[in-house]
């Protein structure tokens, strides 16, 4: 499951928030990007505004000095807030990381990567060390680049595991936008943290609009309440609800065709030996026929974007060296089928370094009318492609 983080600045922000059904209110200074701090007498007064409705984090803003983090880590974990978001700037981490961690004992610390700063994801293991209940990837510069401009999905996948891995809450944030979020719901990550989306014109420095927070909130599958979540998130990282659900019986249903022809890469794949030493081009054209929302679409809520196509393409292969396309085939219908608005798909996999022309396979599938439930999107594919 995947919890909705909402970044505020006051408290009339965050009872927006809590209102249109943010999981988690994050508090900070937008207008001191990445992690500008609020004194701890406005963190008091949004915390006591909120109650214990939902869990409140906060950040300890820009600091480098060892010292003066652990004082201001120190300030705002006594204002209410249940975690404290402190920035792993490049240079000196391993100092700031060792100066907060007898504070780990009483205060619940969320380490905080830059995506655009050659992130040290192998700090992971020493911030579990040192106490550290969970870690974030941003992005320092707020300058229109999202988080996924910086890593891509393969990446981003392998952040998550290794957060997971370590026994820590895994979160990304970063300029991240509407269309994002059917990308990494995959991932499996605990938190998606937003801000610019929730706002005015996307513009984070001015308030947050409930339309936008209620549009970003609907794209999140809800499984719990997390008033209900108590001292730690409790998430099933493994596990991603999609959205909606599948048909329940053999009725006909109108259906969209969506996407990704002609997409060209190049990727470890064949059976032989000398397959298995080299890259070689692999074309992919899959037709989705996907479930019609039953209005006009009027925003990522009403689609099923061609992202996904293509990421979960790209994530097969990053878990290693497949042998044959068929495998490949199948893995992408798979995946893709567990979606709930999809009815079928078409997939076409091609060698093109073989002969002079292409070989491969083309395979058709379709939802099993039996399928009435909701999906688990990618839930098997770590154990296929491990197989």
């Amino acid at each position: 499951m995947t919890l909705m983080l909402a970044s505020v600045a006051d408290a009339a922000e965050a009872e927006v928030a809590l209102i249109e059904g943010a999981d988690i209110l994050d508090l900070k200074d937008p207008a001191a990007a990445p992690l500008g701090a609020l004194d701890p007498a406005s963190i008091r007064a949004v915390t006591a505004a909120i109650g214990k409705r939902r869990p409140v984090s906060a950040v300890a803003g820009n600091l480098t000095s060892p010292a003066e983090l652990a004082t201001a880590v120190k300030d705002i974990a006594s204002a209410g807030v249940d975690y404290v978001k402190v920035g792993l700037f490049p240079g000196e981490t391993g100092a700031l990381i060792d100066a907060l961690k007898p504070i780990s004992a009483e205060t619940k610390l969320i380490g905080v990567l830059f995506a655009d700063q050659e992130a040290e994801i192998a700090l992971i293991p020493r911030l579990q060390a040192a106490g550290f209940k969970g870690v974030m990837l941003d992005t320092a510069g707020k300058d229109g680049k999202r988080l996924i401009n910086h890593l891509d999905i393969a990446a981003l996948q392998r952040f998550v595991d290794l957060a997971h891995g370590t026994g820590l809450i895994a979160g990304l944030a970063g300029s991240l936008e509407a269309p994002d979020i059917a990308r990494l719901l995959p991932l499996g990550p605990d938190l998606l943290g937003f801000r610019g989306a929730l706002c005015s014109g996307k513009d984070r420095a001015t308030k947050i609009d409930a339309t936008q927070v209620r549009m970003i909130r609907d794209l999140i599958p809800r499984e719990n309440n997390a008033a209900d979540l108590g001292d730690e998130f409790k998430v099933d990282w493994r596990l991603l609800s999609a959205r909606g659900y599948a048909p329940g019986g053999n009725e006909a249903v109108e259906t969209d065709r969506v996407f990704v022809h002609d997409l060209v890469l190049s990727v470890s794949i064949g059976a032989y030996d000398f397959e298995r030493n080299k890259t070689q081009r692999v074309r992919f054209n899959i037709d989705a026929d996907v479930r019609r929302a039953g209005h006009l679409a009027e925003d990522m809520r009403d689609v099923f974007s061609y992202d996904v196509i293509v990421d979960t393409i790209r994530l097969i292969f990053s878990r290693g060296h497949v042998d044959l396309v068929e495998t490949v085939a199948e893995r992408v219908a798979d995946a893709l089928l567990a979606h709930p608005r999809l009815v079928a798909i078409k997939v076409r996999v091609e060698k093109l370094d073989v002969i002079d022309g292409s070989v491969g396979i083309e395979i058709s599938r379709a939802r099993a009318s039996q399928a009435g439930k909701l999906h688990q999107l990618f839930a098997d594919l770590a154990a296929k492609s491990s197989g």
